[in-house]
Formats: structure tokens, sequence, C-alpha cells
């Protein structure tokens, strides 16, 4: 009887490649290349068998790099042929730890057969975590959560691309509307006049306009329209192809940012209806909605496979590179950004919402802020997702409520 038997499978779209190792690093099987659907499942499934019968191992570990979306089905099907993890455990390695370990081999050419049997080689090596089948019940929530992070990305970029356009059709607008750059009023009144129009009305029918397109909600319109009509007067004017080909752009432009913002709301919805399914407590912190607290949990995918708060920071890329030398060290370090991208972005967003919902974070926010030398708002940020890990971490952990200073 073997120890162990270690197999590496190189995905691709069209064809999977595995490759069979025993313990001692020996290939035991020429390699398997089979189609990545059910009937070429059924023809690796086959070998497993027959060389399992051949060779008795104690073990089987499958291992193949989670890149992409090609490994959830061959994944999920052998979640379903090995019941027994005390025997068959299935790994999805980073594809950064499988190049890592293929460069101690530099004569190595780049085939699939030998991604394969570099997977199977770092497989025996071990210090490796399988798959714990009760993160796979979150993986439908990370979907949505995920779809939810580049929704917002494409907001940022779109709106990006709004303030380059709005600074060539109306100069100074800028100076007038502030942080109401991106409200309804704001960008209808972009929309629907040109500067000369902005000029030629009075104070009282921008006001009404601004107030009937903000939904009666914005403050102080008669000020907002003196700002308006000011900043119209002073603003540049552009030819007039120029102005009708920035006025198309920016009103396509705005018209996708709704757009975006429209499918935000539904996704949000479709979110909390798939969190109420999970437990989780994350919800009872102030600040911290169905979004955000999905987002997080999704990403952690059961926090009883993380051995401590550092190790789930680590995952998440909240760590720092130390720079030291003799005597020296550097007081700038720089954060890793090298584990869950996702998970990183909902914990600094999560921490940017308890800034203003919290009297505890927002303290430490404030504090760290001021001892921040550059980049203060973005270090203070994300020192205080850092201090959110260790909550985050207790509560999952223990299945608590949030008691404020009561759960670090």
């Amino acid at each position: 009887m073997s120890e162990a038997l270690f197999i590496g499978i190189d995905i691709s779209k069209e064809n999977n490649l595995a490759q069979f190792m025993d313990n001692d690093g020996v290939t035991i099987s020429k390699p398997l290349s089979f189609p990545n659907n059910q009937k070429g499942l059924e023809t690796f499934l086959k070998l497993i068998q027959r060389l399992s019968k051949l060779h008795s191992p104690s073990k089987i570990n499958i291992g193949m790099e989670a890149t992409g979306f090609y490994w959830w089905h061959l994944l999920e099907a052998l979640e379903s042929f090995a019941p027994d993890t005390s025997k068959v455990q299935l790994f999805t390695i980073n594809p950064s730890l499988i190049k890592q370990f293929k460069n101690t081999y530099p004569t190595l050419p780049k085939t699939d057969a030998i991604d394969a049997w570099v997977i199977a080689d770092r497989l025996r090596f071990g210090r490796l975590s399988p798959v714990d089948k009760r993160s796979l019940l979150y993986a439908p929530l990370a979907r949505l959560t995920r779809l939810r992070y580049n929704l917002k990305k494409d907001i940022r970029k779109g709106k990006n691309r709004a303030l380059k356009l709005i600074s060539l059709k109306f100069s100074d607008f800028f100076k007038a509307s502030g942080k109401r750059t991106f409200n309804n009023s704001s960008l209808e009144l972009l929309n629907d006049f040109t500067l000369e129009q902005i000029t030629e009305k009075t104070i009282e029918e921008l006001a009404e306009y601004i107030l009937a397109k903000g939904n009666n909600r914005t403050k102080n319109p008669q000020e907002f329209a003196k700002a308006i009509k000011k900043a119209a007067r002073n603003s540049y004017r552009l030819n007039s192809k120029m102005e009708d080909t920035v006025s198309v752009a920016l009103s396509m432009t705005i018209e996708n940012i709704r757009f975006l913002e429209n499918q935000c709301k539904k996704i949000d919805n479709s979110i909390a209806r798939e969190l109420k399914a999970i437990d989780q407590t994350l919800t009872t912190i102030p600040g911290i909605g169905p979004a955000l607290a999905a987002g997080i949990v999704s990403e952690i995918g059961g926090v009883k496979r993380f051995p401590s708060e550092k190790s789930l920071a680590k995952f998440a890329g909240l760590t720092w590179h130390k720079t030291q030398s003799g005597n020296f060290e550097a007081e700038e370090t720089s954060l890793t950004k090298s584990g869950n991208v996702f998970l990183r972005y909902y914990l600094v967003e999560a921490a940017n919402s308890l800034r203003l919902h919290n009297k505890e974070y927002a303290a430490y926010y404030n504090r760290k802020y001021q001892e921040a030398t550059k980049h203060k708002h973005k270090r203070a940020l994300v020192l205080t997702a850092r201090k959110f890990v260790r909550l985050v971490f207790a509560l999952l952990s223990n299945g608590q409520i949030y008691q404020e200073g009561g759960n670090n």
C-alpha cells in the first residue's frame, strides 16, 4: 500500500490533463488528457478507480489551479464522487503558489503535462488546505457579491469619464456643485441646458428646476442656483461642434452611470435575499448592511478554516511588507495586496461605513488619520479595516451578535 496518491490537473476550457504521482514523486501512470465535460469526468474517475485498486493508496489528493471558472464543474463533480474526505481530499490552489513552486525547477518547459506534474508535486510537499465542503455553500452568494464589486468598479470609471466631460462642457461647474456633482438635479441640469440657457434663466427658475429634479430634497436650492448661474457666466465657451459632441458623450455617460446604479440596486436586493439563508451576525454591527456582510462572509467561505484572525487578515491581503536591514527599519511600509481582492474591497468598504456609524471605529480612524504623514485617508481606512478583521473573526467564530466595545 502506498502512502498517498497525488493527482495534479491542468484545467482549460476544452480539455484537462492529469498527472499521477506517488508519495516518492514517481509518476505511476501516463498523463491522462480528458475533455472538460461530463463524459471526460467519467473517463478520469475510471482511471482513478483502477489506480486505487492497483496501488491501494491510503489517501488520494487531487489538486487544480483556481483560475477562471473552468475548474468549478470538475470540483463540484469530484465532491460528489468523494464523500469520504478522510481518504479523498480536493485542493484548489492559488496559481501564484504554483508559479513560485515551478521556479524551483528552472529547466522545466511550459506544457500542460508539465504544469499538471508541478501541481501534483506541489500537493506532495503538503502545507495546503483542502477544500472545505461548507465553503462551497458560499459560492453562489460570492457570484452576486463579485458582480456587485465589478458594477461598482464600472460606476467609478463612468464617473471619472463624466468628470472630464463636465470640465469641458462647464469649466467652473465644480466650484458651484461641490459634493452635489452627481446628484440627480446636477446631472439633469447638465443634460438639459447649455451655458447660455443657464445664464438666461432667473435664479427663481433655476431654483425651481433644481428642487423639482432633486425630488424636493435639495438643500438651499436658491443658493445652489446662484452659484450655478455665476459659474455658467465665468466658464469657458466651446465652439459649437465641440459643444455638441461633448454634450452627446456626457449624456450617454450619465445614462450608463444611472443604468449601472439601477443594476446595483437590483443586485443588492438579490444579495439581501440570499444572505438570509446564511448563518452570520455581521449585520448586527451598526453600519454593516446586507451587501457588505455578504461580500465578507461569501469570500471567507466559512471562518473555521482560518486558525486565527491573523491568517484571515493575510488571506485578505491586509498585511504589510516589512523593510528592515541592520538597525534600519522603514516607517513607511506598503500593503502586500497579495490576498483575496474581493474580501479586501468589502472589508475596506465596511471600514469606511464604520467610521461614520460606530464611535469606536470613528475614534480609531481619526487617530490613525492624524498619525499618518501621507495618504492619510487611505492609510487610516486600511488600518481600520485591519482592526475590523479581528471583530469579524470573533463574531463569526463564536456566533455572537455585536456588542459595542465587548467583542474585540
